[in-house]
């Protein structure tokens, strides 16, 4: 079932990355003007025109508008209408002057009706856009008239009333009412305009000459100059024309998609082989893919709309998530293939594989064991000093001189480590969401400062003095066997905190007075399985605790299954004793579970059961000891509760050994100081009892 979702997780990748992935054809190179060209000499594999800038175009584009003339339509009725209108209200004495005055008027009309009138809006758009003449449309003619020399509606006003001032008066002029039989006779022709507009634009050549094919566009280490960018930017637009053109999508996006499943399938192969209990986990499963994809997902979106640079991503994440939560091995797989699909899209894809891969190595080697925030910015320091002297080295290679240096792509470099620092935020989304918890996370939670582990020290200070020396015994353990000792310690610390609801029916909280003891029997339930399912819902209580707390699932496992589905031995036997002939409902004496199912919870079980019991021995000689640890741990693993974790029996001897050493270390016997003659005593003035402080700890010997 597990190898199901693995391959479910391949395929869905792979789906995506084949659909984000760049399909530019061959070109997809980074350069600049001003910067050496890093690559192989680039040869022509086809005949292209070379096309001017875009400003240069614009510039041409510019000037023929400069000099272009829209298109208007004269009206040939709007003139002869509005005299006809003027005569006839004179005729009928609705405009009273003297007969010159309407011949002046008339004449004066046809001429400005002649020139053109064209409403005053109109007039602002020509002013605007300084067009200095027009193409007036009569008919089947076309005639250029100046945009100055065309009237609006109050100019050819102003034109009549001041075109004869000495020979006509103004006020006698006001009666006609010149003004209602002025309208506009000139409309805006759109469509011839936008038609002649689109002639003369089109008639800008965009390219200023021919490459052949075969001909050498340019040379490695050669100076990108204005005029080669040109070429090169030629190159690209035919490139992508001609790819759009000939790309057959069924022959390509099958050969993307088998390459990248390819790539994609060496790292389910790396952990069937090195690392399967990874695959067991759905969640493990779905963090190493998200984190595998998502930047050679981000890259194949920049190369393809062009964004930046891809050195701006900080892949070194990748390596760091990885090897904070699980393995060095496992991170650098991690890496390798994050960058083989990343080279996928990317032409210069050497160069890009070489810096990101050192820089990659650098961040799995820099972090042994996330224990300090500080450690970020540290590896962030060593990425950019890195990858600064891998560039620096690689152009040097490339014989590319100081002066020739792209200065963008180390400035991408220490905005990728500047990104970096980004990784502390993005890891506690990470614990949150997949459930996985940091070393700094850990050390956080085992300060005993914290809220839960402060009030149990006050609550239950027998309890607090127990989960410390277990953490105690636990992380040698740890350490011994190649276990986690950090989260061993942590889960130790928090394993009892269902204790502190009830801390007096727990023997080391108590002083003289067993609660237990004042219990009686129930119709229900007997007094012995009331003090078992006391004694069980500590763990019960413990996972409330933690979760109303938000501890993570990790320390709440240890909670859990500290005692696995063994029973309370005391009270399970009690009862038999008290209830000869009777079968004893085991479930009111079994704790809920599950068994451990990691190393370090199998280590927590055994030491928890080592230390309590340890406090009950008469004697605490080499031997006691041994045979507590080994009858404790060899009756645990004949119960079977350690056949669902990955711990051997060599790990098992180990822990044998490592908490006999341990416990010899703290019950150690302690000398036996010699007492002093009598006669020298008096002599020296020394008393024993004065100079040892009267410490109860020294035993002294009787004089022989």
């Amino acid at each position: 079932m597990k190898k199901i979702y693995l391959i479910l997780f391949t395929l869905i990748s792979v789906l995506l990355l084949t659909l984000a992935v760049p399909r530019e054809g061959k070109f997809v190179f980074e350069y600049k003007e001003g910067t050496p060209w890093k690559y192989a000499p680039l040869i022509a594999d086809f005949e292209f025109p070379i096309i001017k800038s875009e400003k240069s175009i614009q510039m041409e584009k510019d000037s023929v508008l400069r000099n272009f003339q829209p298109f208007f339509t004269k009206s040939m009725t709007t003139s002869s209408q509005q005299i006809k209108a003027f005569v006839a209200d004179c005729k009928a004495r609705r405009i009273q002057v003297p007969e010159r005055y309407i011949n002046y008027v008339i004449k004066q009309l046809a001429l400005v009706y002649n020139t053109g009138i064209m409403s005053p809006s109109q007039m602002s758009e020509l002013v605007s856009h300084r067009y200095q003449n027009v193409h007036i449309v009569e008919g089947q003619d076309a005639v250029t008239q100046s945009t100055s020399a065309i009237y609006t509606t109050r100019t050819a006003y102003e034109t009549i009333m001041g075109a004869d001032s000495a020979g006509y008066l103004h006020d006698v002029l006001a009666l006609c009412n010149i003004n209602n039989y002025l309208t506009p006779n000139l409309t805006f022709d759109k469509a011839k305009t936008q038609t002649a507009r689109e002639e003369a634009l089109n008639s800008v050549i965009t390219s200023s000459g021919m490459v052949v094919t075969g001909q050498r566009v340019i040379d490695m280490g050669e100076i990108v100059t204005p005029q080669l960018k040109l070429v090169l930017d030629s190159y690209v637009q035919e490139s992508a024309r001609r790819n759009e053109t000939n790309t057959n999508l069924w022959r390509q996006m099958p050969g993307q998609a088998l390459l990248i499943f390819i790539i994609l399938s060496i790292f389910p192969l790396f952990l069937l082989t090195f690392q399967p209990k990874y695959i067991e986990n759905v969640r493990t499963l779905a963090l190493f893919y998200g984190l595998i994809c998502i930047f050679p997902f981000l890259s194949y979106i920049m190369v393809r709309q062009h964004w930046f640079s891809v050195y701006l991503v900080p892949y070194a994440m990748v390596p760091l998530f990885v090897r904070i939560f699980f393995d060095s091995r496992t991170a650098t797989m991690a890496m390798l293939t994050s960058l083989l699909l990343t080279s996928i899209g990317l032409t210069g894809s050497f160069e890009f594989f070489v810096i990101e891969s050192i820089v990659g190595f650098v961040t799995v080697y820099a972090l042994r064991e996330m224990t300090e925030r500080a450690q970020i910015l540290r590896i962030a320091l060593f990425v950019v000093i890195v990858g600064f002297l891998a560039q620096f080295a690689y152009d040097m290679a490339a014989n590319t001189s100081i002066s020739d240096l792209d200065h963008s792509r180390y400035v991408y470099l220490v905005a990728s480590g500047v990104a970096l620092l980004f990784a502390y935020p993005v890891m506690y989304l990470i614990e949150r969401i997949f459930g996985y918890t940091s070393s700094v996370t850990l050390i956080e939670l085992s300060n005993i400062n914290h809220p839960l582990l402060r009030r149990m020290s006050k609550e239950a200070q027998g309890t607090f003095n127990h989960s410390m020396q277990v953490g105690n015994l636990a992380a040698e353990v740890a350490n011994k066997i190649g276990a986690s000792a950090q989260l061993v310690r942590t889960g130790a610390l928090f394993h009892d905190i269902g204790k502190m609801l009830n801390p007096a029916f727990f023997t080391e909280n108590q002083s003289g007075v067993n609660p237990h003891d004042s219990l009686t029997d129930r119709d229900d339930m007997a007094k012995e399985e009331q003090s078992a399912q006391i004694i069980i819902s500590h763990v019960t209580q413990g996972l409330q605790l933690a979760e109303k707390n938000n501890l993570p699932q990790s320390i709440r496992d240890f909670i859990s299954t500290h005692h696995g589905r063994s029973k309370t031995g005391y009270f399970y036997i009690q009862w038999q004793n008290n209830h000869p002939g009777e079968t004893p409902r085991d479930e009111l004496f079994t704790y809920p579970g599950p068994n451990p199912f990691t190393r370090e919870q199998a280590i927590l079980m055994m030491c928890d059961a080592v230390e309590a019991s340890s406090r009950s021995l008469k004697e605490y000689t080499e031997e006691a000891i041994s045979a507590l640890v080994n009858k404790i741990i060899d009756g645990q693993v004949q119960a079977g509760y350690f056949q669902e974790c990955p711990i051997t029996f060599r790990d098992v001897q180990d822990a044998k050994r490592v908490l006999i050493d341990s416990l010899k270390t703290v019950y150690h016997t302690r000398i036996a100081y010699p007492e002093l003659n009598k006669d020298k005593q008096n002599g020296l003035g020394i008393h024993w009892p004065h100079l040892l402080g009267g410490n109860r700890h020294y035993h002294h010997s009787k004089k022989s």
